[in-house]
This record gives structure tokens, sequence and C-alpha cells, in this order.
């Protein structure tokens, strides 16, 4: 299928790893010109580069997203790079334990801004430009937890139903300009970080057998899925892509789930 993306223009935040890296490369290799952002900026450069030895349109902005003013500048390199952004995957993000009795109100408040406050920055600074053009896509980056939090990790579960609530409050004030906006919430991705997490998780509570038993292991009693195993980078970013794309018009103010079933439901 032609996603119909060759030539359109993408800033995808947190994009030097894990599912954030996927989605670059995944966008890019469907044509796209691709901006990576990152705060590390090795790791960042190296998927430019991934993405340019693949054939692909790569630049890098690197920048923290916590105030307007870093925010401001990640946004104008990100429009200078390729003279505009058609297409924002708000990606970038933190996932630290906040035990309710042995966190503070500023941790709460710090993940906020670094969660959801990073989004509304940027949306504010590129979504006009997307308005004008008549054509645009916004999508956010939720999680299951949203929907299903989990103890000593509330403050990360209220920040990404704070994106699930932005990408309909966009989706209706942009609504008749072409511009769409939508939430993309996966379930446990087997991201390189998640693997190392797992397999320290199975060597301290001495589980038998090679990965693939203990995937089995966490898929079917510590988080089940119906599908037996846990989610891949790439499947997060093909649906990304599909969204991202002129195909997915009439997709707005959706709340997307990819979770293999874990929160199979009819609502």
């Amino acid at each position: 299928m032609d996603l119909q993306l060759a030539g359109k223009r993408a800033l995808v935040t947190g994009s030097n790893s894990g599912i954030g890296r996927a989605i670059a490369l995944t966008l890019a290799a469907e044509g796209v010109e691709v901006v990576v952002h990152g705060r590390r900026r090795p790791e960042s450069e190296a998927v430019v580069s991934a993405i340019r030895e693949a054939g692909g349109k790569a630049a890098l902005a690197c920048g923290d997203l916590v105030s307007d003013e870093q925010a401001r500048d990640v946004a104008e390199v990100a429009l200078a790079a390729f003279g505009g952004i058609d297409i924002l995957v708000a990606n970038a993000g933190a996932f630290p334990p906040t035990p309710v009795l042995d966190s503070e109100a500023n941790d709460w408040l710090k993940l906020y801004d670094q969660n959801v406050g990073s989004a509304i920055r940027l949306v504010r600074l590129l979504a006009p430009a997307m308005i004008d053009r008549g054509w645009g896509r916004i999508i956010t980056l939720g999680s299951i937890a949203a929907t299903r939090p989990f103890a000593n990790f509330g403050a990360y579960a209220a920040t990404k139903a704070a994106c699930v609530s932005l990408a309909v409050t966009f989706a209706k004030e942009f609504g008749g300009t072409g511009v769409t906006s939508n939430c993309i919430s996966p379930g446990d991705v087997l991201t390189p970080a998640a693997e190392q997490h797992w397999q320290s998780v199975a060597q301290k509570n001495a589980w038998e057998g090679d990965w693939q038993a203990i995937e089995s292991k966490i898929a079917t009693e510590i988080s089940p899925t119906l599908v037996g195993r846990l989610g891949r980078p790439h499947e997060v970013a093909d649906l990304v892509a599909f969204v991202s794309s002129p195909k997915a018009a009439y997709i707005n103010g959706a709340n997307l789930r990819i979770d293999g079933g874990f929160l199979a439901s009819t609502a």
C-alpha cells in the first residue's frame, strides 16, 4: 500500500531510541523527510545516519522541551531543516517510578512538563502553519497505563491520560482545518530498554529458560496479551505511519490502542 507520504515532513520527538527511533525509520522509509530529535546527540546522530544510509532524508534537532525557549529552539531547527513540518509525533517522555508516599508533588509536576508540556509547546509552535496549509497530522504517544494505571507509576499514568485528552482536545479545536489529532497507546513493547528491564526481573526472580520462555511468561502471567507475546517497536511505528498518512483522514480524535489485546474490550 502506498501511504502517499512521500515528500511530507515530520518531527518525531524522542526518536533517538526505542519506539521513537522505529517511528523515525519507518516514516523515512515511506519517503517522509524526518527531523530526528533527542537530548543525547550521539544516539540521535546515529538514527540520522541510519536513515540516510537507507536512502532517506533526515535532519537533527537536539535539545530539551521543558521550557518555551527550549521548545522554540527545537521547532526553529526542525522548521528550517526541510522548510516546514507537516507531521508532529510527540513521543518524547520519561518513565520514572513515583510511589505516592515516596515522591514529592514536584516530581509529578516535573514529569507532567516532560510528557505533556513538551507536546503542548510544540503544537502551539507548529500547528498554525499546518492549519494555514490545510493539512497536518498531530500524533501523541499515550499508553495503556492511561486506562489501567499500575502501582508506583502514578505520575506516568496520569501524564499519559493527559496525552489522550490532549489528542481529543486538539482534534476538536482544529476540526475542519485538514489537521487531525490522534493518540497511539502501546502496551508492553520490547524496546532494548524494556528487554534489559525484563532480563533483570527474570534474573532477580530466578526464572528459567531462554528469552522466548521469559517473554512467554511475561505475556501470559504478568502482562497478559491475547497474542502471547510483547509488541515490537516496528508494529507501533507502522500504525503511526498509517495514521500520519492521507489515507487516515477520517481518523480524528481517537485513542488507538496497540496492546496485543491486553485491554480487550468493547469500549
